[in-house]
């Protein structure tokens, strides 16, 4: 066994040079991570399906004057995925990091939820994380180096108990174990995959849970730390797991839940 020790790396200075792609990136976690992502020296690239939302995203970037590439797609077309991520690594000569953020909720009983819903919700949290991470690969495994992180949820670990929800929490268990699974497979070419799991976030996904009280004090008395989370706290954690300070943590999901997973 090697004791040649790895130099560490301050944080803030791991993504100097690095390309990183950010799902769902105009609004929300994936907002801020690229905020975090840029304070952390990286190139952000941008990919959203609303272009208005999009547009007022990367405004701010242009005039502050940081290079960032912005694509407005739809990440459950197969297609454009892969060509999307060809025009980015033809633009910067690589990619990095691969954020897997967007997804998408449908809050209903289980008897009323359609067909059209169920594959709705499959399509995006589930089988665009599946294009974007294998386009991404490609290209990664090329370089032999990468890191993907996947967002999951707490409800991907727990039934919840507050509402129904069942097209959320089965893709969001599946990104649990396709994070193993990629992690297991690429591991030895020089990629990780992790992912993080987070609680209620005070974002546009969730606006309708926090502006019902009861159910936020629902949710505050099933969470030992008794506060949620901000997007900030997530992108946190998703910058940590692509940095080189998480060089041996691949496989993993790390909860940013204030405790909620721990009872």
């Amino acid at each position: 066994m090697s004791t040649e020790k790895t130099p560490t790396t301050p944080v803030g200075d791991d993504f100097a040079g690095r390309v990183a792609v950010v799902t769902g990136a105009a609004r929300g976690i994936g907002q801020a991570t690229v905020e975090a992502l840029i304070a952390a020296g990286a190139t952000p690239v941008l990919f959203d399906r609303d272009a208005p939302a999009l547009r007022a995203a990367t405004a701010p970037l242009a005039d502050r004057g940081i290079d960032h590439h912005a694509e407005t797609i739809d990440i459950t077309d197969e297609a454009a995925v892969d060509a999307a991520f060809e025009r980015v690594h033809a633009r910067f000569g690589r990619i990095d990091v691969l954020v897997n953020n967007a997804g998408i909720a449908l809050r209903r009983p289980t008897i009323e939820l359609t067909a059209a819903d169920w594959r709705a919700v499959v399509d995006v949290n589930l089988t665009a994380v599946f294009y974007c991470s294998r386009a991404a690969a490609r290209l990664m495994l090329q370089a032999g180096r990468g890191a993907i992180v996947n967002v999951a949820s707490v409800m991907g670990f727990s039934g919840g108990g507050l509402y129904p929800n069942i097209s959320y929490q089965a893709t969001k268990g599946a990104i649990v174990n396709m994070t193993r699974a990629l992690a297991v497979e690429w591991a030895p070419r020089g990629l990780r995959v992790n992912a993080v799991a987070p609680t209620w976030v005070r974002t546009e996904l969730t606006k309708g849970l926090m502006d019902d009280p009861v159910l936020v004090g629902r949710i505050f008395d099933m969470t030992p730390m008794r506060r949620l989370p901000e997007p900030a706290d997530v992108a946190d954690a998703i910058v940590f797991l692509a940095s080189d300070r998480a060089r041996m943590i691949t496989g993993h999901t790390l909860p940013v839940d204030g405790g909620f997973l721990a009872q």
